[in-house]
């Protein structure tokens, strides 16, 4: 309502000449967006502080007496626009605990005395109680298989795109979803006490600490607030002229100093918003800017986080005859790997696939077109009898050190081919790490529930300073929480629920926007459709907009540094003039600010 009446009341004055219009309009916009600062005002004095709202609100009033509405009405739209804009980013981080609440398991199915199982609410679980999980279903505790066999997807909680088999004495985490298979599980730790309940108390410690840093100009009003005060008053008491002391407090108000931040503000949002990054509110620009460490997650964050085959070995003249027996075969598997194969095998001839054995914690082995094709891991090749050749033995050796999981096939006892599967590194992110480099980062870390060797690979790889593998959500956050007892800035970047408290926890959380929506909502910077190259330019970005900020409170203060003391020590100083000044500068702040949208992150060749 303000901006329109504003607006109407400069299209009254200069369009159409009618100053009556005008300045109704202007008077009653001015006191819309004096009304709420007022009272700000009023609850700061009844603490004892003197904020910016007072000398704001008195400002206002002053320019009041000496009719100066149009300074009074965009004062105070553009100081509630500031705020408006800051507060919105902000509530949305309110609703993490909730997303995450409503992700964890409610139901389980209970062996009751009878023997028989039967759904009751997961607050009804205790420890020692023999739960059934069926394909599909969400594990409703923390605890270790009794009986059955499959593969649970537990990116939950470690992150990891593949699947985890899982048979007798295995470990299971409340909050992971069994993909296939059935199990019978008995309980270790229930509620609050799982894996996942502490993922959900972790970000809410992280959130409750992750409070809001004073703003610099609240610090700055502490002094030139009372300041401009006293020396209105001062000069009152002094001169008596009580149009002296009004243009002093009209002159003092911080005008620009008030438009310059959001200015700054939402320009670098705008411009982040068009090149693919959101960026949540002026104090994660500040934080941001100050970055010196950056933690990623490894699934989904440095690589694509969907495992594929990537290195390839045969060992038969006939590699097609030898594809098409091994598409045959995995097509009747339902295993992660599997999937992987007959993808990067695509279109070929198939055969009917007959007495199909499944091998526990080894692979399959069936007869196709009557021969014995057996697929799987080095210890299923030795219960088949099938001699591995030097050339063979090697090229294992190599593909294990690239990180790969390895899926070997026989053809009646001859070793025919070799395949490697990995999660793959997102294309051009070496080439992205090393402009952050250049924007002043001095530590990359990887942190991954991936094993070691895996985690050392993509580090290497990609030059990082640090790798970790086999991090839990709890090990992430104490990780980041040890760098931050260091006095290092910490950004951490991730996609998943088990990266949600971590990216709370870090002074920037920055999530994948194909990410969860729990991670999306705790984080501060998102980057939009899960594009990596976007983050050095959110950060230069940021490094730009923070700057931006400080030319435009150094201009502002200058500005009305200037002005009163020319009030003292020159002739020539009268109100228009200082009127006319004090509005220049506030066409500069915007001026400044508005470069902000135009900005690019230069990529030196």
């Amino acid at each position: 309502m303000s901006a329109i009446l504003i607006v109407i009341g400069f299209a009254s004055d200069l369009g159409f000449k009618n100053e009556g219009i005008a300045l109704w309009a202007l008077a009653i916009a001015s006191i819309l967006g004096l009304a709420p600062i007022a009272i700000q005002a009023y609850q700061a004095l009844k603490v004892r502080v003197v904020s910016i709202d007072v000398l704001v609100t008195i400002a206002v009033v002053g320019a009041f007496l000496i009719d100066n509405l149009e300074e009074s009405a965009i004062v105070t739209f553009l100081f509630l626009f500031g705020a408006f804009l800051e507060q919105r980013t902000l509530n949305k981080t309110r609703s993490a605990i909730r997303e995450l609440t409503e992700m964890a398991p409610e139901s389980a199915l209970k062996q009751m005395e009878d023997g028989e199982f039967a759904e009751v609410a997961v607050d009804e679980v205790d420890v020692g109680d023999i739960l059934l999980v069926k394909t599909g279903s969400k594990v409703p505790v923390d605890g270790r298989v009794l009986s059955g066999e499959g593969h649970i997807n537990e990116a939950s909680i470690t992150g990891e795109a593949i699947p985890v088999g899982k048979e007798r004495d295995s470990g299971v985490y409340a909050g992971t979803i069994l993909e296939n298979g059935t199990l019978q599980i008995i309980a270790d730790r229930v509620g609050e006490d799982t894996t996942f309940g502490k993922i959900i108390e972790l970000v809410e410690e992280a959130q409750d600490s992750k409070s809001e840093a004073e703003r610099f100009i609240d610090k700055f009003s502490k002094y030139y607030t009372p300041a401009v005060l006293v020396l209105a008053i001062i000069v009152w008491i002094v001169s008596r002229n009580i149009e002296l002391a009004i243009t002093i407090l009209v002159l003092g108000c911080p005008g620009a100093l008030v438009i310059g931040v959001p200015v700054s503000n939402v320009a670098g949002i705008g411009n982040g918003a068009r090149h693919g990054v959101l960026l949540k509110g002026s104090e994660v620009i500040h934080d941001f800017s100050r970055v010196d460490t950056i933690v990623f997650d490894k699934t989904g964050t440095l690589t694509v986080g969907n495992p594929k085959v990537a290195d390839t070995a045969f060992y038969a003249d006939d590699g097609t005859a030898v594809l098409a027996y091994i598409a045959s075969v995995e097509r009747e598997s339902d295993h992660p790997l599997a999937k992987a194969i007959v993808e990067h095998i695509g279109t070929t001839n198939t055969f009917v696939v007959e007495k199909t054995e499944v091998v526990k914690g080894g692979g399959i082995v069936a007869l196709v077109e009557g021969k014995r094709i057996a697929i799987g891991n080095v210890a299923l090749m030795e219960q088949e009898h099938v001699p591995l050749q030097e050339k063979a033995r090697s090229d294992i050796e190599l593909f294990e050190k690239r990180g790969n999981s390895l899926v070997l096939t026989a053809v009646d006892g001859k070793l025919k081919a070799l395949m490697g599967i990995r999660d793959q590194v997102r294309p051009g992110v070496k080439e992205d790490l090393l402009a952050l480099k250049k924007l002043g980062v001095k530590n990359l870390v990887v942190l991954s529930g991936d094993n070691q060797g895996t985690v050392d690979l993509v580090g290497r790889q990609l030059g990082l300073t640090e790798a970790h593998g086999h991090m839990l959500p709890e090990d992430k956050a104490a990780y980041i929480a040890n760098l931050q007892a260091k006095g290092q800035i910490v950004a951490f970047v991730g996609d998943g629920v088990n990266d949600s408290p971590s990216l709370a926890l870090a002074q920037i959380g920055i999530a994948m926007g194909n990410g969860t929506d729990v991670a999306i909502e705790t984080s501060d910077v998102v980057l939009m459709n899960s594009d990596f190259s976007r983050l050095p330019h959110a950060l230069a970005l940021a490094k730009a907009t923070a700057a931006n900020m400080r030319q435009n409170i150094l201009i502002a203060v200058g500005v009305v540094l200037i002005l009163l003391a020319s009030v003292f020590f020159s002739d020539w100083m009268n109100m228009s003039i200082g009127m006319l000044v004090h509005e220049a500068s506030i066409l500069v702040v915007i001026v400044n600010g508005m470069r902000l949208l135009r900005f690019r992150l230069r990529k030196k060749i």
